[in-house]
């Protein structure tokens, strides 16, 4: 039997798991799940036949390369910084690599050593990164084909929750690593191009620059700008283009309040909070705000940041709890981004029975024959149930995928890459329809952002 090794067993591994058990039969596979928690990885697995759960700790060289020496490819979930050690493994060893995170400087690295073995290190194929390249190209090169010149190419992606399950002023739970939505943003200024010009906005007015968008059967959404949306401009062939953006979607009045963290400093990780187990909210909330001997906390909070009390805003915050003297912090030197971290969660957590969602929308403007043109896709998935989310299988799936294309040589280009040609998102995109990960496209006005064309 060929062995396929999946190092981790976390959230975004379920689909990946289900599917590649599905095909182990007919396309004889053994399925090895490797994790430090050796009762997750037996979860994920049941009672398959083609399948088998090991105690695997990527700290623990011996383990990790016995296991890695004994796959014909090895799938790595573990979350990002780990990836190397076992991508340097499977130089040692002579076998392909899969894995969803972006490629880091380290990786990269790895690249000629890669390409003189022949071997295939095939990253950022999740949903974004993933799922967006492929998409993207797919009708980047559909209209190069018939000799239009990309002008404009914007892309947004958000995980959300389903409408059945959004039930919170917020419009919005924790559908993925609650840190990374707190700290969204920070590290440098978001950059783009619009119309030929270098734009940037920094972090402190990175919420109030938003942009809104409408997707069929979905409602009205709005996305705030990545941090740097040129990363891909080379790699996607977009040097000439006019307009580039890339940015996190929302649903309408998310970031004009979560706007007011950011200005009070509640988002900050770079300092611990003194005597913060003892905190209320409360305390937490007015560490931020002037002394006043006579104003309480709420009326200093909506004075700071110019809030009526009939807003509509103000009923978020106070949803929250924002303002409990009972609720406690319960966490020693704690960051700032850490207690508003544990506050959210207290409102923000999936229950049980809660579904998430993927939303997607990229857009296309290209001049063809002296006219202009655009074309709008959007993609909508929604999750099953806690275990098998939107997340997962829109991570999951195009990773696994490719893991058998790979296996079956299907996908035979040596080397660290992304999901950009045609040889690897062609038959992927074309197989996750199947699984109802469907792109919608529409042609619609050109616009632009200079309509009058001045």
């Amino acid at each position: 039997m060929r062995k396929i090794l999946v190092i981790g067993s976390g959230k975004s591994s379920s689909y990946l798991i289900k599917y590649l058990l599905e095909k182990s039969i007919t396309e004889d596979l053994l399925i090895i799940v490797g994790d430090i928690n050796f009762t997750h990885a037996k979860k994920l697995i049941g009672d398959h036949e083609n399948a088998q759960a090991i105690l695997l700790d990527v700290f623990d060289k011996h383990s990790r390369q016995e296991a890695i020496q004994n796959a014909d490819i090895v799938v790595s979930m573990l979350p990002a910084r780990f990836h190397i050690e076992v991508a340097k493994d499977c130089i040692t060893f002579n076998k392909n690599m899969v894995t969803a995170s972006y490629i880091s400087p380290e990786m990269q690295a790895l690249d000629k050593a890669a390409k003189d073995k022949g071997l295939i290190f095939m990253n950022e194929i999740g949903v974004d990164p993933g799922i967006d390249h492929m998409s993207a190209m797919q009708v980047i090169d559909k209209i190069r084909s018939k000799g239009g010149e990309m002008i404009l190419f914007e892309s947004f992606t958000g995980g959300l929750v389903a409408p059945e399950s959004d039930n919170n002023l917020w419009n919005y739970k924790f559908t993925w690593n609650p840190r990374n939505v707190v700290l969204a943003g920070q590290g440098g200024a978001g950059k783009f191009l619009q119309e030929s010009t270098y734009k940037y906005i920094p972090y402190n007015r990175l919420f109030r620059r938003t942009e809104f968008l409408e997707v069929e059967g979905y409602g009205r959404f709005e996305a705030y700008a990545n941090r740097d949306s040129l990363k891909y401009q080379s790699v996607y062939g977009l040097d000439s283009i006019k307009t580039l953006y890339r940015g996190t979607m929302r649903r309408v009045g998310f970031s004009r309040a979560w706007n007011v963290f950011v200005q009070l400093g509640m988002t900050d990780d770079s300092y611990t909070i003194d005597d913060s187990e003892n905190m209320s909210y409360r305390d937490f909330v007015n560490a931020f705000l002037p002394y006043s001997p006579t104003d309480s906390v709420e009326l200093k909070f909506r004075h700071a940041l110019k809030i009526d009390q009939d807003d509509v805003v103000w009923d978020k915050y106070l949803e929250l709890d924002l303002f409990s003297r009972t609720k406690m912090v319960e966490l020693k030197k704690a960051t700032p981004a850490q207690i508003l971290q544990k506050i959210l969660m207290d409102s923000w957590t999936l229950d049980p029975e809660d579904k998430d969602m993927i939303v997607m929308y990229h857009k296309f403007g290209y001049a063809l024959n002296g006219k202009t043109y655009q074309i709008d896709a959007t993609m909508v998935t929604l999750g099953e149930d806690q275990t098998y989310t939107a997340m997962a299988k829109t991570v999951g799936l195009p990773v696994a995928i490719a893991t058998l294309a790979i296996l079956n040589e299907k996908i035979t280009t040596p080397g660290v890459q992304i999901p950009i040609t045609k040889e690897v998102y062609t038959p992927i995109l074309k197989e996750l329809e199947d699984y109802g990960i469907i792109f919608k496209e529409k042609e619609v006005p050109y616009l632009g952002y200079n309509p009058l064309h001045v």
